[in-house]
């Protein structure tokens, strides 16, 4: 299986809006559509602080994963974290995240990016795993503090 990842274009935004909306109630977040719309517009229209991939066919996606970009003096280079992955509910538990989290980094690496990090928060065993398998690891006694501005 090769599952298709597509750069979301400025054209996507009502099908992002439909995933993001889905994504967010399931994790139990209240966004309003001007908020989801001002989160995802900028990385449509191109920002090059971050990138929208859409999951699947591009026309019925099955999901999207978001990356915001960085520059880490420690890793000497740019670096990446997700901030969302989904996949829609009734496709999931064959393999598209599992693949979409091994060949992007591939292609990330390609393009100059050093590391790709991930906050689990709140997480599921479930969602550990699944990055886990995807070769991510936690680092021992790292904490996420968050001054909002």
């Amino acid at each position: 299986m090769t599952t298709a990842l597509h750069l979301a274009r400025p054209e996507d935004l009502e099908r992002l809006l439909i995933l993001s909306t889905a994504c967010h109630y399931e994790l139990g977040l209240e966004r309003s559509d001007d908020d989801r719309c001002a989160g995802l517009q900028p990385l449509l229209d191109g920002m090059p602080q971050g990138a929208i991939y859409l999951i699947g066919p591009a026309r019925a996606p099955l999901g999207y994963i978001v990356l915001s970009f960085g520059w880490s003096l420690p890793l000497a280079g740019m670096e990446a974290r997700v901030e969302e992955l989904y996949i829609r509910p009734p496709v999931r538990g064959r393999g598209i995240a599992t693949e979409v989290l091994g060949s992007l980094p591939r292609a990330l690496a390609q393009a100059g990016v050093k590391a790709i990090h991930l906050h689990l928060g709140p997480s599921t065993d479930r969602t550990r795993d699944l990055f886990a398998r995807a070769r991510f690891r936690e680092e021992e006694g790292t904490r996420v503090m968050t001054r909002k501005l």
